[in-house]
């Protein structure tokens, strides 16, 4: 009886690993199957500039929340390695017109459409760029943040390489890690563009914000990345929950993204983007936290 009884449990075993193989499966070949989709979208049109403001305006959104030169580099010849563990590798690539480089593969309008609708100049999506982080700015700020670009000189580089696991395309199927970017891009609506000025307040925070999400969670309240391997970071608690932001004053908050350095006098995890954030301005700080200050607080963890 016992044995019949072993027997019976290793069979049912047996038909449940093979029922989440076939599943795995199935996740693995939707993921490549939608990098291979083509998107009718239109190439947009824009018009670059010369004017030195906005060229200055173009370079502080690279080196600011626009993250161009966190992921690219100082001089946009990327090369810089993230080693995700069992989720993969991925290499960010060279973004000039030089040696290996992509920009001059991409006509203006082509830029516009990747940063708007996270689609390639083949009509394919972009992986893992954050594009719904930056889909938001208004016309004149991709006009200033391209015209910059433009003007940078060319830089033998490297392609940009990522070769996710298995594991890392189911977590893109269960949307817990974005990495089919186009194919979450609603692209028969017009995308919500700020309207607003920048200014410290915190309706233009929250559009700020949308590059704090997908680290901190739709809620900002932190907690291990869903399915990330726990040598992942584990992002902190946004809101103002005691676990949070709660103790922060303004100041305490420009301390933090300029230097790393929490109220506590610990630093933080590399995996969090000073290089980026110690660039914002006073007005985009204090946006920034005007909003944090609204979000109803949450408990940590509470993604």
């Amino acid at each position: 009886m016992l044995k019949r009884i072993c027997l019976g449990l290793l069979g049912l075993a047996v038909l449940v690993a093979a029922g989440a193989g076939g599943w795995i499966f199935m996740q693995v070949s939707a993921f490549d199957s939608s990098l291979q989709k083509k998107y009718d979208v239109p190439i947009g049109t824009m018009t670059l500039s010369t004017d030195p403001a906005v060229l200055e305006r173009g370079k502080h959104i690279a080196e600011s929340f626009g993250g161009c030169i966190a992921c690219h580099g100082a001089n946009l010849g990327g090369g810089k390695k993230e080693d995700m563990g069992p989720l993969g590798e991925i290499t960010y690539g060279n973004i000039t017109t030089g040696k290996e480089g992509r920009g001059a593969e991409y006509s203006d309008g082509e830029l516009l459409r990747l940063l708007r609708h996270g689609i390639k100049k083949d009509g394919t999506t972009v992986r893992f760029m954050p594009v719904p982080d930056m889909n938001w700015w208004p016309d004149e700020d991709m006009v200033a943040l391209i015209s910059w670009v433009r003007q940078q000189p060319p830089v033998d580089g490297q392609p940009a390489v990522m070769e996710p696991s298995a594991m890392m395309k189911v977590l893109d199927r269960l949307d817990n890690i974005p990495v089919d970017i186009a194919r979450r891009i609603d692209h028969s609506k017009p995308i919500v563009k700020a309207t607003i000025p920048a200014t410290p307040t915190k309706e233009y925070g929250e559009f700020l914000a949308n590059a704090c999400k997908g680290c901190h969670g739709p809620n900002l309240s932190g907690g291990p990345i869903p399915g990330g391997p726990p040598s992942m970071p584990v992002p902190a608690n946004l809101t103002r929950h005691e676990t949070g932001l709660a103790a922060y004053t303004i100041d305490d908050f420009k301390t933090v993204l300029r230097t790393g350095k929490r109220k506590n006098g610990k630093m933080l995890d590399p995996f969090m983007p000073v290089e980026m954030t110690k660039n914002y301005t006073d007005l985009e700080t204090e946006a920034l936290f005007a909003y944090l200050q609204s979000v109803p607080p949450a408990t940590f963890g509470n993604r």
